[in-house]
């Protein structure tokens, strides 16, 4: 009895664990979130690329190692100069091996226009649910005073994504292998600090090689 008893109060506790993880799902503030980390696998979870097809990252990431770029949006200053300062070293990172996946909560549409604006090469997608950065941690909820304060200066955080979630990404990078397993990530919640073109091209030959 007493055994049957301990086993019921493992399972409510797992239930209770599972039901609290869903709901801190996404985190309230970029300093909350928590990143999928190396050796981890990426989530099956689908995008949308700037035609508005329908992509697993899973199976486009299984056709070579893949750099993974979150930005905020086509709307956010640090995000296009860190695209632009990633641009300086796309040419090798495609010599090494890799394709760069850049992955934002904007529409479809919107992201032809960050194309259309810049030289970029990279394939740009789009996360407008948010599905893929609540999988791997990085989700936030922008709270309302913040949300405000955009509408004010002309940024529209539910007309880029076509959702009223409300939801960003902390700035993050990612190196993947075919498997989709994590080899290398950098996340920083303030997103005015990225990593720099420098030391991403540095880990990515050094986890290419190994």
């Amino acid at each position: 009895m007493v055994n049957f008893s301990r086993s019921i109060f493992y399972v409510l506790l797992c239930f209770i664990t599972a039901q609290s993880v869903f709901a801190q799902e996404v985190a309230s503030s970029a300093d909350e979130v928590t990143p999928l980390l190396i050796g981890a696998t990426i989530p099956d979870v689908s995008v949308k690329d700037i035609d508005g097809q329908t992509i697993s990252l899973k199976e486009l990431v299984a056709e070579q190692p893949s750099i993974l770029i979150f930005y905020r949006g086509g709307w956010c200053p640090y995000c296009n100069r860190h695209l632009s300062e990633l641009h300086e070293i796309e040419d090798e990172l495609y010599e090494i091996g890799y394709q760069i996946l850049a992955i934002s909560p904007d529409q479809p549409e919107k992201l032809r226009a960050t194309l259309s604006n810049s030289e970029l090469g990279y394939t740009l997608l789009s996360d407008s649910p948010m599905t893929l950065s609540k999988a791997m941690g990085i989700a936030f909820k922008v709270d309302p005073e913040t949300v405000e304060n955009y509408r004010s200066m002309g940024i529209d955080l539910a007309g880029d994504s076509g959702y009223e979630h409300h939801l960003l990404p902390a700035p993050a990078v990612y190196i993947l292998n075919e498997e989709g397993m994590v080899r290398f990530n950098y996340v920083n919640p303030d997103y005015k600090e990225r990593i720099s073109g420098e030391v991403l091209l540095a880990a990515a030959r050094a986890y290419f090689e190994n």
